[in-house]
């Protein structure tokens, strides 16, 4: 029997409720360039923007969902979902050991992730930062995190 090419790993990463186009389209750029299987938003759609120079959009699949319910209903099976929310129970990143399946969920800058959705995530993960970062910015973050050899889980 021959051998499957299946891969074991995979991940997306999203945003729910964005605020502003332009870090939708600056955080698909780092998910291409950092290796994601997929892109999603919640909520607010997508709009193509000039930020999103490589075009993405075009290039990885993309996924919208008018809820979390939505989302939370169509999560890949085996898929974790790793919240990136600064809350008393959010591990280090510096620390943290990505799971080999997941979706990385980020939320607005103004609002953070719903209540929801951090009940839901599976893991929580904050990093140091002396001050708020823009969305794109902490997501490409934690991608960047995720592209160095660390183990997985």
């Amino acid at each position: 029997m021959q051998p499957n090419n299946f891969t074991t790993e995979f991940f997306g990463i999203g945003i729910q409720n964005g605020k502003t186009p332009e870090n939708l389209g600056v955080l698909w750029r780092t998910a291409q360039n950092l290796g994601a299987n997929f892109i999603f938003t919640i909520g607010n759609r997508y709009a193509n923007q000039a930020c999103d120079t490589q075009n993405a959009i075009k290039s990885l699949p993309y996924f919208h969902y008018e809820t979390f319910e939505d989302f939370y209903k169509h999560l890949p099976k085996g898929a974790r979902i790793v919240g990136v929310e600064i809350t008393k129970d959010s591990e280090s990143l510096e620390d943290f050991k990505h799971p080999k399946r997941c979706v990385y969920l980020l939320g607005a800058e103004d609002n953070g992730l719903t209540k929801q959705a951090i009940e839901k995530s599976h893991f929580l993960v904050k990093f140091s930062s002396i001050q708020s970062l823009n969305v794109a910015v902490a997501g490409s973050i934690v991608l960047y995190d995720r592209s160095r050899s660390k183990p997985r889980v």
